[in-house]
């Protein structure tokens, strides 16, 4: 034995650390604190934002990347589109804003949009993929 991996450990090793990283960032799409009634609230929020182009709210898309509550209740939402060129890009922060001003106790809410990571479909929820079809 040489000390290296046959090509079924290494395989198994790779399905493994992919599967880790898949866990990782499930992970970040959802909130630390999604008991939290105000969180659930905002979320409940978000989900009433759509994509004029795509029938699926911007939660459920994958849109968003963060959802961050401070002690004083003020929101910071880090979003992003589909693509850059989305037709909406100079509007949609402002929906998103709208929407999560209206849940009650929520102070003030800042939307940033990010390109990085850029979105694509694995970020999409079982629900969204249901909605479009995309299997």
């Amino acid at each position: 034995m040489d000390g290296k991996p046959t090509e079924t450990e290494a395989a198994e090793l790779a399905t493994i650390e992919k599967s880790e990283v898949e866990t990782q960032e499930a992970a970040a799409t959802e909130p630390a604190d999604a008991d939290d009634p105000l969180l659930r609230d905002i979320i409940a929020a978000l989900k009433t934002v759509y994509d004029p182009e795509i029938p699926a709210d911007i939660y459920e898309l994958g849109l968003i990347y963060s959802v961050d509550v401070d002690e004083d209740r003020n929101v910071a939402i880090s979003m992003t589109l589909t693509a850059p060129g989305c037709p909406v890009a100079g509007e949609m922060p402002r929906w998103v804003e709208n929407a999560v001003n209206a849940v009650p106790g929520v102070n003030n809410t800042t939307v940033t949009m990010t390109f990085d990571p850029p979105w694509d479909m694995s970020r999409m929820s079982d629900e969204a993929r249901l909605a479009l079809n995309m299997f």
